[in-house]
């Protein structure tokens, strides 16, 4: 394994090049155009015949037949970008006015490729296949995995992973966590339809204010007095619109927006009934009606228990031991549970905090950003994951 890990470090200048141009030159959700062009162009010059495109709509697939008999290990990068405005003091900042890559992605796709380009290089040491899923849209529900995956993306793998740089974690630590790892995602919007008119005049009116702060209020209690309080589970109002501002009119409608983080199927299913009964009771209670539009996205993040296993021994073989660190659950959401539906296996997370203590941001910040030797670590527990998978050393 060395040998391959020699190899990817003496890509690094080559990897923090790719990143920084995806970094200066970002695309939003379903609008990638350019980025999954040069992840296609990147195969091609390397040679690869095996590549598809437009995968589920600009998905990018490559696959790697190994020189060695073995199974079908599957490695996934996203490579969307965010609609938030790059405020950082670099040079390479976004170029575009408004978006950013706030949340790693350029990091995934870059490591993902250099990985490939390495074991591209050195087949003939390769066990099995390598499916390497380049995938667009993991910020927007329901996220591009769901349409990659029934577009065929998973057909002949065996088990697929996946990893996340995390700009608050210390860079060189990993890890890995069984079972439910990251929370399904959804979003509600609610809608109550009252009568507006003379601020002055309250009783011709039916005020949706009344029912709109009632339900701010109710919703709270879905977690704290309808949830299993061993269970996990968050439900947040994120936006309150009454239209346009005026103190002497009584809006005529409140539209209500938020999202629901749970960890399990069973409190994911409660809170969108308590949502929908809670609203339509309050509504009634009130003279009024009200309409909830309940969408659900990504399912929670299921590491399968054998799988994670694996990459945890990894983990300590590779990084050493005392760079695994404990991990919990997480309410931040990722369309990888998609593929763990299918197939089984583990999405991860590598360290990638600033040396500079002032550069230190969460992901989604606009000045986020992260130390690109991560990309380095990624791409040593995905060369160990290929090999291993097969029981191979490398």
């Amino acid at each position: 394994m060395d040998q391959l890990f020699k190899a990817l470090e003496e890509e690094f200048d080559n990897m923090v090049d790719f990143r920084r141009d995806m970094h200066m030159y970002p695309e939003l959700s379903h609008h990638e155009e350019k980025t999954p062009e040069k992840i296609a162009q990147f195969y091609k010059d390397l040679g690869v015949e095996d590549i598809q495109t437009k995968v589920g709509g600009r998905g990018v697939v490559a696959t790697l037949e190994g020189g060695k008999p073995g199974r079908t290990v599957a490695l996934r990068a996203d490579f969307d970008a965010l609609p938030i405005q790059d405020a950082k003091d670099v040079e390479y900042r976004s170029r575009v006015d408004g978006v950013m890559h706030a949340c790693g992605h350029d990091i995934h796709t870059s490591t993902l490729l250099h990985v490939a380009k390495v074991l591209f290089a050195n087949k003939d040491q390769v066990p099995g296949k390598v499916v390497f899923l380049h995938q667009f849209a993991e910020e927007v529900i329901p996220g591009g995995a769901k349409f990659m995956i029934e577009d065929g993306c998973l057909d002949g793998v065996d088990g697929v992973f996946g990893a996340h740089v995390i700009s608050t974690m210390p860079y060189g630590k990993v890890g890995a966590l069984p079972g439910a790892f990251m929370a399904s995602g959804d979003t509600f919007e609610i809608t109550v339809q009252g009568k507006g008119g003379h601020a002055g005049m309250p009783q011709h009116n039916k005020d949706p204010l009344t029912v709109g702060t009632t339900l701010f209020q109710s919703l709270q209690t879905i977690v704290s007095r309808d949830t299993d309080p061993l269970k996990s589970g968050v439900v947040s109002v994120t936006t309150f619109n009454t239209g346009e501002a005026n103190f002497n009119v009584i809006p005529d409608k409140v539209e209500i927006k938020g999202t629901v983080r749970t960890l399990d199927d069973d409190t994911r299913d409660n809170a969108e009934r308590s949502i929908k009964e809670m609203t339509a009771h309050i509504a009634k209670a009130y003279g009024m009606s009200a309409e909830v539009d309940y969408t659900r996205g990504y399912p929670v993040v299921v590491n399968d228990e054998d799988e994670t296993a694996r990459i945890s021994r990894l983990q300590k073989e590779v990084m050493g031991e005392e760079n695994v660190i404990d991990i919990t659950p997480q309410t931040s959401m990722e369309d990888f549970g998609y593929y763990l539906l299918e197939r089984p296996g583990c999405f991860f997370i590598v360290g990638g905090t600033m040396e500079d203590k002032e550069d230190v941001y969460p992901h989604h910040h606009p000045n986020f950003n992260v130390d690109e030797r991560s990309m380095i670590n990624i791409g040593k527990m995905f060369i160990a994951t290929v090999f291993d998978y097969n029981g191979e050393e490398g």
